[in-house]
């Protein structure tokens, strides 16, 4: 698979910011801010988060702020490097033997947290919990799949798929692909059953679960609610930190592992704090009390810039923000009305006036560094002229009123207000409304909307999750497609993408779905932010950002005046 790189920038200007945060002990250091810098080993480094983890079951929540904590304590299979290029993790090396089976060489001589040894067993365990209807997880969309984990040897096992399916590796590289120990899995799945009274005992739960059926779905359904008290409480993974402690609404706290076969760390211990404030955790930033503070508002780039002790890295990004149209409400169902309002919402205003001049407009769904992309897509230009013009040949020639939703993000909501002064300009009156996440994703979901605003995160760099999730009529609502989209040709055209072994005919399909996309205006595709991160350069060193916004602790160093 062709993979891309992307650019990482030391910037001396703005934008979103995930900031770095340092120990008590670089306090006093950081705040002096003359002098050289030596780097040293040991200590605690501090990050400001602006959210709380959901859980550390990897198969618990899809949020970011969980899986920034996650993947610094589970492996996968395969990892992303910070240009999201895939590379060997738990697995040294992988190919497709059948055009539905994957191989997989597992590495050897890696144990847990808890010291037991990492075999092709924890492998199954993990992908046979994530598929488990009992789990009932939100990401098992990137591996249902998945039809048999085949345990080969200790070492190897061999992926068995419904269908061909091409972008596997690119799905295994989620931080939701994080392999637990089968120990700690069994421990949570014999919590489930004893809290559900179940007489059925854990090789009695997984054979039936092997053969399906109504007697297992039964014992499933009893067992669902008590799924993930024991995984959402403790964590055994074989990454570079374990879980010391955690403080719901205030903190998580992880130490180094010792035993961590795959690279020397300079630091013991990593707290994330949450600091739900921009401005407190800007503060902290200043002072050294904390080390790294993520999701800054572009307004507020510049102070770190212009800080003694801090600095601004920038990194594109595979995220997309877009105007959605909800395609079972009236009059969105005219394809005349979307394109009308396409080309009334000018994307690079939005980027100036909402995110500082930080990212770039969208032309598609993809950014072009998600794999997929095509450079030579005829986009949909500003043209109020057009727009009119459409607007007049619809089912609305004198205009209408309407509601766009958003969430109570202040770029999202900025986003909105110029949206609705600049369909105004068309004859379409818009009102704005504002809820907070948890109720906005809801009602989303269950199609309540007329036009919204979201974003969506390419993760694992490939089409197939840019595009399958948001565009495919099987996902409705709550998975990806709050448009409430559906086009055959589309949807042939993902299956093709996804299923097609040879990349050639992978490209060709997803060049005609995003040609598609723009010409029949499910949504409007507005921007590629950028992500930033502020870093006290007078604790920490080599703090990396990738384009997914995950922190990339992996060099991280402190450094102290001489």
């Amino acid at each position: 698979m062709v993979k891309r790189g992307f650019k990482y920038l030391l910037l001396l200007t703005v934008a979103l910011v995930l900031a770095a945060c340092s120990s008590d002990e670089n306090v006093d250091e950081a705040a002096e801010g003359e002098g050289s810098t030596e780097e040293t080993s040991g200590g605690t480094i501090n990050i400001g988060m602006s959210e709380d983890m959901v859980t550390v079951d990897p198969h618990g929540s899809n949020d970011s702020a969980s899986a920034q904590i996650r993947r610094n304590i589970y492996e996968s299979l395969i990892f992303q490097d910070e240009a999201l290029e895939l590379t060997p993790g738990l697995a040294t090396e992988w190919e497709a033997t059948e055009d539905s089976v994957w191989n997989f060489k597992l590495r050897e001589g890696t144990t847990f947290h808890s010291g037991q040894e990492f075999t092709a067993e924890d492998v199954k365990a993990t992908i046979d919990r994530v598929n488990d209807p009992a789990v009932a997880s939100q990401v098992a969309f990137l591996y249902e799949m998945i039809e048999e984990v085949e345990v080969v040897g200790d070492y190897e096992v061999n992926l068995h798929t419904e269908y061909a399916f091409a972008p596997l590796p690119a799905h295994l590289s989620h931080n939701a692909g994080g392999i637990m120990s089968k120990d700690l899995i069994d421990k949570d799945y014999q919590a489930a059953l004893d809290a559900a009274g179940s007489d059925v005992s854990l090789e009695e739960y997984y054979e039936l679960r092997e053969a399906g059926g109504d007697e297992f779905q039964t014992v499933a359904d009893e067992i669902s609610e008590h799924i993930g008290t024991v995984t959402g409480a403790e964590t055994d993974g074989t990454n570079h930190l374990q879980l010391a402690d955690r403080s719901p609404g205030d903190s998580v706290t992880l130490s180094r592992f010792e035993d961590f076969q795959n690279g020397e760390r300079e630091f013991d211990e990593v707290i994330f704090r949450v600091i739900p404030e921009t401005q407190a955790r800007l503060a902290e930033l200043d002072t050294g009390g904390i080390d790294i503070a993520n999701e800054i508002d572009t307004a507020s780039a510049e102070r770190i810039q212009n800080g003694d002790a801090t600095e601004l890295i920038e990194s594109e990004s595979v995220r997309m923000n877009y105007l959605g149209f909800n395609m079972e409400k009236e009059p969105f169902d005219d394809p005349l009305v979307r394109q009308a309002i396409a080309h009334a919402v000018d994307r690079d205003e939005i980027i100036s006036g909402v995110y500082d001049g930080y990212g770039i407009a969208a032309e598609s769904p993809l950014a072009p560094d998600v794999w997929g992309y095509d450079e030579n897509l005829e986009s949909i230009e500003v043209d109020i002229e057009r727009a009119e013009e459409l607007l007049s040949e619809s089912s609305q020639p004198d205009g209408f009123t309407t509601t766009l939703w958003v969430n109570d993000d202040p770029a999202i909501v900025d986003s909105a207000v110029y949206i609705q002064n600049a369909l105004n300009e068309i004859g379409i009156t818009v009102e704005v409304q504002q809820s907070e996440w948890g109720a906005f994703l809801d009602q989303t979901a269950n199609g309540e909307h007329d036009m919204f605003i979201l974003g969506w995160t390419t993760v694992t760099a490939d089409a197939d999750y840019g595009l399958y999730a948001l565009f495919h009529s099987n996902n409705f609502g709550a998975p990806g497609n709050r448009s409430f989209y559906k086009n055959e040709e589309v949807d042939a055209l993902l299956d093709e993408g996804r299923t097609n072994p040879d990349e050639d005919g992978r490209q060709e399909a997803y060049s005609e779905v995003q040609q598609l996309l723009i010409d029949d205006s499910p949504a409007v595709y507005l921007n590629h932010t950028s992500f930033l991160l502020g870093v006290n350069t007078g604790s920490v060193n080599n703090i990396g950002l990738d384009p997914v916004g995950n922190i990339r602790l992996e060099n991280a160093s402190f450094s102290t005046e001489e």
